[in-house]
């Protein structure tokens, strides 16, 4: 990969990865729930889930969701009613007791999983495996092993950095949202959000 393709992609990394979507917002709502510490197993999750997506989009799985509008259209409607769960267990955590008592909360598997029923996910994946890994410079790429696993590289670090910071915005919240009913009120705005996005993975 030339030098130019590899600051290319460190643009694109960080546009994709800072920019809002799942999982910034749930990243953001797990900190200001549950704190730091407690988000860590989701910061890592996210990562983890991407880069096993990418390796098997640039293996050809990519190419597979497209040509079966069945399986997209499987994958879409999982991711969207996974965030509208989400929402509305969001929704009614008035306080960080309910928040800490599971109301609100991923598991380091369904961080994982959740890359899967992303669809943002999966734009990013193809995105990457058409433009970075395949072809270089517009050619078909004769080393696409190489580039897949700098591409995997790249973005899954890019993917711990862009989740712990919004993990850590949410968390420096806990403490001011632990007062009165500031806390139902952040959580209600980032269930509409969440639902908003929802929305989104249902019509993009």
């Amino acid at each position: 990969m030339s030098a130019e393709e590899l600051a290319a992609l460190l643009v694109f990394a960080t546009l994709m990865s800072f920019t809002p979507g799942p999982n910034t917002a749930m990243a953001t709502v797990l900190g200001a729930n549950h704190g730091l510490r407690r988000t860590l197993h989701f910061i890592v999750a996210v990562p983890t889930g991407w880069t096993v997506m990418m390796l098997a989009c640039g293996l050809g799985l990519g190419a597979l969701v497209l040509a079966v509008p069945a399986l997209n259209l499987l994958l879409r409607a999982l991711g969207v009613g996974y965030l509208l769960w989400m929402a509305w267990r969001l929704a009614g955590a008035r306080t960080l007791a309910q928040a800490d008592g599971a109301r609100v909360d991923v598991t380091f598997w369904q961080g994982v999983g959740m890359q899967f029923v992303n669809i943002k996910a999966w734009m990013l994946a193809l995105a990457l495996a058409a433009g970075w890994v395949t072809s270089a410079a517009g050619h078909p790429a004769s080393n696409p092993l190489q580039r897949l696993a700098i591409v995997c590289g790249v973005m899954a670090v890019f993917a711990l950095a862009s989740n712990l910071t919004y993990a850590l915005l949410g968390s420096m919240l806990r403490r001011w949202l632990a007062g009165g009913a500031r806390l139902l009120w952040f959580n209600r705005t980032m269930a509409a959000l969440l639902a908003a996005t929802a929305l989104w993975m249902a019509v993009a």
